[in-house]
């Protein structure tokens, strides 16, 4: 295991703090005329999601948080539990709703999505950027509706909801960027 010292941090770094795995969102070095140098940083707690500020001495020591990232396939849910499946041992993970969280907003049962664990637990379910999925229902589009910057709400086959043309209609089968909560791209 290595140390990270605050004079170190850059975004995305993960450490160990106060028994919590923290990520680096945003820091700042500063360096006051009189007086010792700081880091001002906004970190987050990578398993309850919470984000604080905080300022560090430079020479504050941490030990860094190896976080392991697989590929693993939603298989299915029986209710409170979600099962995901490690394609190289076949071994299932059953996580819990806080774990899942909104991804399966974008991943259909036998779909991949990226998980991430820490000392063997998971905290994170991270759906692919773009995904494609099923309308299953919206208001019907007008036959000449091809002004773009009109929308209408569609309910997908996953549940979500989000703005989609006028021009696309149900059962059309779309793809959605989901890093920023589902936004349309375009009709597969």
């Amino acid at each position: 295991m290595g140390f990270l010292t605050a004079s170190d941090f850059r975004k995305g770094n993960t450490f160990e703090m106060d028994g919590n795995v923290m990520v680096i969102v945003d820091f700042q070095h500063v360096k006051p005329g009189k007086g010792a140098a700081f880091v001002r940083a906004k970190i987050k707690n990578v398993i309850t999601g919470s984000i604080i500020e905080r300022t560090f001495n430079t020479a504050d020591k941490f030990e860094l948080a190896v976080i392991e990232r697989k590929e693993m396939q939603y298989l299915y849910s029986d209710g409170d539990l979600y099962y995901f499946m490690d394609p190289e041992n076949y071994e299932q993970t059953p996580l819990n709703q806080a774990q899942v969280e909104n991804a399966l907003y974008f991943i259909k049962e036998n779909t991949n999505a990226t998980i991430s664990f820490f000392k063997g637990a998971a905290f994170l379910v991270e759906p692919p950027n773009f995904v494609e999925l099923e309308i299953i229902s919206c208001e019907p589009g007008a036959k000449g509706d091809t002004v773009t910057n009109s929308t209408k709400p569609a309910t997908l086959e996953t549940g979500l909801v989000i703005n989609v043309p006028m021009f696309v209609n149900q059962g059309d089968v779309i793809k959605i960027d989901t890093r920023d909560g589902g936004e349309y791209m375009s009709r597969v």
